[in-house]
Parts: C-alpha cells; structure tokens; sequence
C-alpha cells in the first residue's frame, strides 16, 4: 500500500499531554504562541472613556461632576478614566487585540502617567 496515495490524508497536529491533579490535559507546543487574552474590564473602561469624551466634547455636560451625576458614578471615577483617552495608540491597539502584556491593567493605566506617548510605551512594554 502506498504512503501517499491520494486516498489516504495525514494530518499532523502538534500538541504535547501534561497530568494536572491526575486528569490529563492537551496543551499546545512548549514553542506555540501564548494565546491572545483581551482583558473585556479595560475594553469596557477604553469605551466608556472615549464616550465620555465624545459627550463632553459635544457639550452635553459642561463639567465632569454633571457627567458624573449623570452616569451616577463618582468624579472622581470619571476623572480616572477619562485619562485613558490620553493613551498611545499602540497601547490602545494592544489593548484591544488582547496583545498587551499582564502588566497592563485597569488599576495601573487608570494612574497618572505621561503624556508622552514613546515614555507610556517604554513604561507598560506593549512596543
């Protein structure tokens, strides 16, 4: 019987078994790309920080706190997150494809940081 044959399709899927707690697990290669994980709290708080600056921009609320009241979440909290419209493309993209590093998070971009774009992505490591 021949290898090749057009009737016979081989398939070569590479994957490696590791036992967790006695159950055996399929995981992909040790060399495999990490898979993508997008954090949906930051993608959440990205869409409401650039909505709340279409809003404010458009001047349906002169003043965060009248925002805030209306959202009826603290200024404080508006202010947080309106910092996020300040952020570098390339992390904003990051963010989105679920490409950013574990360290960026909601905790640590809602913080001050820079306004210079090149010095927030030397800082979060998304280059």
């Amino acid at each position: 019987m021949n290898v090749y044959s057009p009737e016979i399709v081989t398939v070569h899927v590479p994957f490696r078994i590791a036992k967790r707690g006695g159950r055996k697990s399929i995981l992909p290669p040790a060399d495999a790309p990490a898979p993508r994980h997008v954090d949906s709290t930051l993608v959440r708080a990205l869409a409401r920080a650039f909505r709340w600056r279409r809003m404010l921009d458009a001047g349906e609320f002169l003043t965060i706190s009248e925002l805030a009241a209306h959202e009826k979440v603290a200024p404080s909290y508006v202010t947080r997150i309106l910092r996020l419209t300040a952020l570098a493309p390339g992390i904003i993209e990051a963010i989105l494809d679920g490409t950013a590093g574990p360290e960026v998070t909601l905790a640590g971009v809602v913080k001050p940081f820079s306004e210079v774009w090149a010095v927030q992505e030397i800082k979060l490591s998304t280059t």
